[in-house]
């Protein structure tokens, strides 16, 4: 190739470089795109009735309280959804706060749920209770 074939090659390439990007085809920009609602933010007491409902019932009643958890498949009867707006409507907060306090078989439930009075405080009791109530069936 001649040295002037070179050079004309040479730039007919930085050309075509810096006009390819101006060409590109570009996504029109989304009119209205709209984001999906922020999930609801937990009152205090909820956040913290979530940390301790983590640690010890998150196992049996699953991350959202369906009953799903991870030795849920191994207790025979499976642990009760706690999402399920029937159960939230027939249990008081008391009905909850008594459950968990002396297990279910304290309550005429499954003995498989143990009673966690001795462990937690009335405190993390009643934030657990908050956080339950704040399960909603997806």
């Amino acid at each position: 190739m001649s040295p002037a074939r070179t050079t004309a090659a040479l730039f007919l390439s930085v050309l075509i470089s810096a006009l390819l990007p101006g060409c590109a085809r570009k996504a029109p920009p989304a009119k209205h795109a709209v984001a999906p609602p922020a999930p609801a933010a937990l009152a205090y007491e909820a956040r913290q009735g979530q940390n301790v409902y983590r640690h010890y019932c998150q196992t049996c009643h699953g991350e959202a309280g369906a009953g799903d958890g991870f030795n849920a498949y191994n207790l025979d009867p499976h642990p009760r959804d706690l999402s399920d707006p029937a159960f939230q409507k027939a249990k008081s907060d008391a009905d909850l706060a008594d459950a968990i306090r002396r297990g279910g078989a304290g309550v005429g439930l499954s003995a498989l749920m143990p009673p966690w009075g001795h462990t937690l405080s009335e405190r993390q009791v009643a934030d657990v209770v908050a956080f339950l109530r704040s399960l909603k069936k997806a």
